[in-house]
Order: C-alpha cells, then structure tokens, then sequence
C-alpha cells in the first residue's frame, strides 16, 4: 500500500469521537488527537478485557457514553462545552452489526442495531448542532457503510441502518449548508477490525469465511482501519472544506462492482 499523506493540522479544534475504544473510531481519536485537535473519546466500552485502558489516554479525554441514551450524549456535549466552549468536529463512528436476513432477524435484535447506528447518530447531531450554530460552524463525519449503498446478503438490519444514515447524512448537510455545517459519511467495505475478528472466531470456517470477505472487496483485500480513518480525518478537514451531503465509499470497489 501506497504511504498515506500527512493529516491535517487541527491544532486548536475540539472533537468528538464515538466508539472510539477500539478500531476505526480508535484510530480516528488517535489521528485527531495526533494532528492537534481535544478530542473527546466516547464508548460505552471503558477498558480492555486484560483491564488496560480502552481509550486514549493523554491528549484525549475518555468518557464512558451509550450513545441511544439521550441523556448519555446530552451529558457528553455539555461536558465538551463546559471545558472546551465549542464542538468542532463530531464523528458518530458507534455502531453495531447483524448478520441476519429479514426473517430470522427479531424485533429486538432490529432495534438494537437501529438504537445504535441511526438513534446514536441523530442524538449526537441533534446535540452538537445547536453548539454549531452558534459559534459559527461545524464538521460532522458519520460512519455509514457500503452496506447502506447496496444490498448484501444476512445483513437486513444493518443495511437498513445504515441506509438510514446516509440519507439522514444528505438531510442534515442541506438543511445547514447555509450555516457553515458540513456533514457527510463514509461508506467502508469489510474493515479488519476486532468485530470482524470476533465473527471469524465464531465461525466453523474462519479461514474460508475470511477468504469470502475478502473476495466481496474487487481489490481482494479487507481494509485496514487506518485506511477508513484516512477519509473521515480528511472530511473533518480544511481540505473538504467544500464537501458537504457526500457519501465517501472505502470499500476497495465493492459498490462499483
């Protein structure tokens, strides 16, 4: 792979990051956190299993939050705010999967992975925002999916999440594009990260199913979680300065395909 470029200079910025104890949101704090921005590590997740810290420690500050609790993000922004005054940057990265199909999915497990991936980020937008407003603008980055752009099999409500996300993306960047919000989403493939571990853990073929997953990617590879933050540090910037309503695919050609 190709080196990747420099992150932007954020020095200054305030920045929210949810999910951020493990994977893509763990990348992202860290590479925020790196280019100079107080970031806010959210997770309802707080520590390891060997008992070591899940979040970042140093420049960045860890909170424990569920973020389909209203009253968990409302707290998170006012905290930011009381120690910050603003909200910069707000990456809604929480989210979990499925691998059911319309049928076998039950009622519960469908509104849990929709309290997740889609109440998880209207909440932080629907909090964030107001603090946006008022001081002028704001960026905010959602971590949708290739599987909210097409449809995949056993994936029924994570595809219907994270569908929802991206519309939901496209309503509120035009609904404040007048007021110097920007707000868009990638669309990561298959990421190798500790959930993909874990489903190939419980799998009676891990090695078969890792070749399939890698297979569905037209460049024949998973991605790595640096590679997806790459995009959403990049839309978090200056450099996107005139990107807004986008869905940003990292998903190695699978919706092309």
């Amino acid at each position: 792979m190709p080196a990747a470029a420099p992150d932007p200079d954020l020095d200054g910025a305030t920045a929210i990051v949810t999910g951020a104890a493990s994977g893509i949101g763990r990348e992202v704090a860290g590479r925020l956190a790196a280019a100079g921005a107080r970031v806010f590590a959210a997770d309802r997740v707080p520590a390891d299993a060997d008992g070591t810290d899940a979040l970042h420690p140093g420049a960045l500050s860890p909170v424990v939050v569920d973020v389909s609790r209203p009253e968990d993000f409302s707290r998170l922004v006012g905290t930011v705010v009381a120690e910050t005054g603003r909200i910069d940057i707000l990456c809604n990265n929480a989210g979990v999967a499925s691998t059911t199909d319309v049928v076998a999915c039950s009622p519960d497990e469908w509104d849990e992975v929709f309290a997740v991936n889609v109440r998880g980020v209207f909440l932080g937008i629907k909090y964030a925002v107001p603090h946006m407003l008022d001081q002028g603008g704001g960026v905010i980055v959602n971590t949708a999916s290739a599987a909210g752009l097409v449809g995949l099999p056993d994936r029924a409500a994570y595809c219907a999440s994270k569908g929802a996300v991206v519309a939901l993306t496209r309503q509120v960047a035009i609904q404040y594009a007048g007021n110097g919000i920007r707000c868009n989403c990638v669309c990561p493939g298959t990421v190798d990260t500790p959930w993909v571990g874990r489903l190939l853990a419980d799998s009676p073929e891990p090695d078969a199913l890792r070749r399939a997953l890698e297979a569905r990617q037209p460049m024949g590879r998973l991605a790595t979680p640096a590679e997806v933050a790459g995009a959403i540090v990049y839309l978090a910037s200056p450099a996107a300065s005139f990107v807004t309503g986008s869905a940003l695919a990292v998903d190695g050609g699978l919706v092309a395909g």
